[in-house]
C-alpha cells in the first residue's frame, strides 16, 4: 500500500487544535483606562467595509480588540469570542511561540478569522476577543477576564445593548462557564467543538491515549510527572517517532505490520497481534475516534474483497494513528500544564478497567482488533502493565478548577463534529444529557456529521481531500460559523428559534444537521 506523503499529513504532530495566528493588532502594553480606537477599511470587500477598531489591555494584562461597524448601523449586539487551548510552552518544531494575540472571531488561519469577523460586522454586529495572559488550561482566569471585558466594553460603548458569548474548544468550555455563573452579562451562548463538564474528562481521554502508546509502542515515554519542558519535548518526539514507524510498517505490510523496535510488548503478544491492532485498541479504549480526516472506515481500494479488508481492518488503524497524533500531544501538554498548576501528577489510571472501557466496541472493531483472542491478549497485557499514579493533593486542587453544572440559563447553541479527535462528540452529548435531565429547552445541539464515505484512492494510495466535514478539531467553515451567528442573534431575544428557521439557516450553510434523535457515545470519564 502506497501512501503518497501520507506520513507528512498524518504525523506533523500538528497544532490542529491550536489557532496559531500572527498579530492582528498593536495593543497597548499596559492596562489603560480607555481603549485606543481608529477607523479602518476592509479592502477585500466590494463595496469596501468601514469599521472602528479599538484595542486595549484588561487589568490582568490581557490584550483585547473590539470592532464595530460604521457603514452599516450598529444594531447593538456584540459577539464576544473566546479562543481555544493554547500550548503553555514554546514548541520550536511547530514554529509555535506562546503569545497574547487577541482573536475577535474563530478560524484556523488569520484569513478565516478576518473573514468571519467581516461577516459578523456586515450583519450590523460588533465583534470582540481577548488574548488572555495565561496559556494552557486557563478557564478560571479567562472567565474573570471575560467578565471584566464585558463590563468594560458596555461602559465604554453604551450603544452595546446585548452581548452574545461564543467560543471554540476550551473557549466553548469557558463560554459555558460564563453562561452558568454570570448569566445576566450575556443574552445567548455559542459553543463550537466544545469541551464540556470537567477538565478531567478531556485529561482522561488524552491521558489514556498517551499511556496506551507508552504501553504498546515505547515504554520510555514518561507520560506524566514532568519536571521540565525538556521532558515534554522528549515525549512528543518519542510519540512522533513511534507513530511514524507504525505508519511505515503498515505501509510495508498492512495485514500484519511489524512492531516498532521501541515496543516493550512481549514476544508472544507480538507474534499473535499485528501492531496495527494495538493502535485500534488504544483509540477504542480511550475514546479517540478511528474515523479521521483521511480515513472513513468504510472505503477501500481494489476489488470487493480487498476493499472490505482495508475498510474493516486497515482503515480504522490508520484513522486511529492519525487522530492519536493530536490526542497524545494534547495528553503530554495538558498533563504538564495541569501538573504545574496543581503541584503534582494529576492523571491516575491505577483503578481503570480498560476491558470495561472497551466495552461493546470490541465487537464493532472485531476485524481491526484481529479477533477475540488478540483482543483478550491485549487487554490482559494492559491489565498487568504498570499504571500512572496521581498525587491526591494535586488531583484535589485540579478538581477546584472551573467545571460545569449543565445549566442552560440563556439560549445556547452547540455545534460538534462526530469525528472530532480532540474534543470528541461525547462532550456535546454530555451537554444534551444535562439539558434533558434538567428539562431545559435552552440548548440547541447541532452536528457536523461525516459523509457516508469520503476516502478516495489512486490505485492503492489514499488521496482524500482536506477539510472533510465532521472530522478533525474545530474544522468549521466560514459559512458554518456565520450560520451559528445568525441563529445566536435570532435566539438572543430569549425565545427559542423555531425548527423551520434552524433548518433553513443550516441548509444554506451546508454540512450541519439538526437531529434530536442522534446520540454520540459519552467520553469514557462519563460512562459509569
Amino acid at each position: 500500500m502506497k501512501t503518497n506523503n501520507l506520513q507528512k499529513r498524518i504525523l506533523a504532530v500538528s497544532a490542529i487544535f491550536v489557532l496559531s495566528t500572527t498579530a492582528l493588532i498593536a495593543a497597548p502594553s499596559v492596562a489603560t483606562a480607555a481603549p485606543v480606537c481608529s477607523e479602518k477599511i476592509n479592502l477585500n470587500l466590494t463595496p469596501y467595509q468601514l469599521y472602528r477598531e479599538c484595542v486595549g489591555v484588561t487589568s490582568d494584562g490581557a490584550q483585547y480588540v473590539v470592532q464595530l461597524p460604521l457603514e452599516q448601523a450598529f444594531n447593538g449586539t456584540l459577539f464576544l469570542y473566546t479562543h481555544g487551548y493554547r500550548y503553555p510552552v514554546d514548541i520550536p518544531t511547530l514554529d509555535y511561540k506562546v503569545g497574547k494575540t487577541p482573536e475577535p472571531a474563530p478560524g484556523r488561519t488569520v484569513a478565516e478569522i478576518t473573514e468571519v469577523a467581516t461577516g459578523i460586522l456586515s450583519k450590523g454586529h460588533a465583534v470582540a476577543g481577548s488574548g488572555f495572559t495565561r496559556k494552557g488550561w486557563n478557564a478560571d482566569d479567562a472567565l474573570k477576564t471575560n467578565v471584566e471585558l464585558i463590563e468594560m466594553l458596555r461602559k465604554e460603548f453604551p450603544e452595546i445593548k446585548k452581548v452574545i458569548a461564543w467560543g471554540s474548544s476550551l473557549g466553548a468550555y469557558i463560554t459555558q462557564g460564563l453562561s452558568e455563573r454570570n448569566t445576566k452579562l450575556i443574552s445567548a451562548a455559542g459553543l463550537l467543538c466544545p469541551a464540556a463538564g470537567s477538565v478531567e474528562a478531556e485529561l482522561k481521554m488524552a491521558g489514556d491515549a498517551l499511556w496506551g502508546i507508552k504501553a504498546f509502542l515505547d515504554p520510555t515515554i514518561q507520560g506524566g510527572n514532568y519536571k521540565s519542558v525538556l521532558q515534554v519535548y522528549s515525549d512528543m518526539g518519542k510519540i512522533s517517532d513511534a507513530l511514524t514507524t507504525m505508519l511505515a510498517n503498515i505501509t510495508a505490510n498492512a495485514p500484519f505490520p511489524a512492531w516498532p523496535a521501541t515496543s516493550g510488548a512481549p514476544a508472544a503478544l507480538k507474534a499473535l497481534v499485528p501492531s496495527r491492532s494495538a493502535l485500534v485498541m488504544i483509540a477504542a479504549m480511550s475514546g479517540v475516534p478511528t474515523q479521521s480526516k483521511s480515513f472513513d472506515g468504510t472505503s477501500g481500494p481494489g476489488d470487493v474483497l480487498t476493499s472490505f479488508q482495508f475498510a474493516s481492518g486497515i482503515s480504522p488503524a490508520l484513522g486511529a494513528l492519525q487522530n492519536l497524533a493530536d490526542a497524545a500531544t494534547l495528553g503530554v501538554l495538558a498533563t504538564y500544564d495541569l501538573e504545574r498548576d496543581s503541584g503534582g501528577p494529576v492523571f491516575d489510571n491505577t483503578a481503570t478497567d480498560y476491558a470495561a472501557q472497551l466495552g461493546d466496541t470490541k465487537r464493532e472493531y472485531a476485524s481491526a482488533l484481529s479477533g477475540s483472542d488478540a483482543t483478550n491478549a491485549m487487554l490482559a497485557y494492559l491489565a498487568a502493565y504498570p499504571r500512572m499514579k496521581g498525587d491526591a493533593t494535586a488531583i484535589a486542587k485540579m478538581r477546584t478548577l472551573l467545571s460545569h453544572e449543565g445549566d442552560f440559563k440563556v439560549p445556547t447553541i452547540s455545534l460538534a463534529a462526530t469525528a472530532d479527535n480532540v474534543t470528541p462528540a461525547g462532550n456535546q452529548q454530555w451537554l444534551i444529557d444535562a439539558a434533558a435531565a434538567k428539562k431545559s429547552k435552552n440548548l440547541l445541539a447541532l452536528w457536523q456529521r461525516t459523509p457516508s464515505s469520503y476516502t478516495k484512492f489512486s490505485g492503492a494510495t489514499p488521496v482524500t481531500p482536506a477539510g472533510i466535514n465532521g472530522t478533525g478539531h474545530c474544522n468549521t467553515t466560514v459559512d458554518q460559523h456565520l450560520a451559528i451567528v445568525d441563529l445566536l442573534a435570532a435566539s438572543s431575544s430569549g425565545k427559542s428559534v423555531n425548527t423551520k428557521t434552524v433548518r433553513k439557516v443550516i441548509r444554506a450553510a451546508g454540512g450541519i444537521t439538526y437531529d434530536p434523535t442522534f446520540t454520540a457515545p459519552l467520553l469514557k470519564f462519563y460512562q459509569k
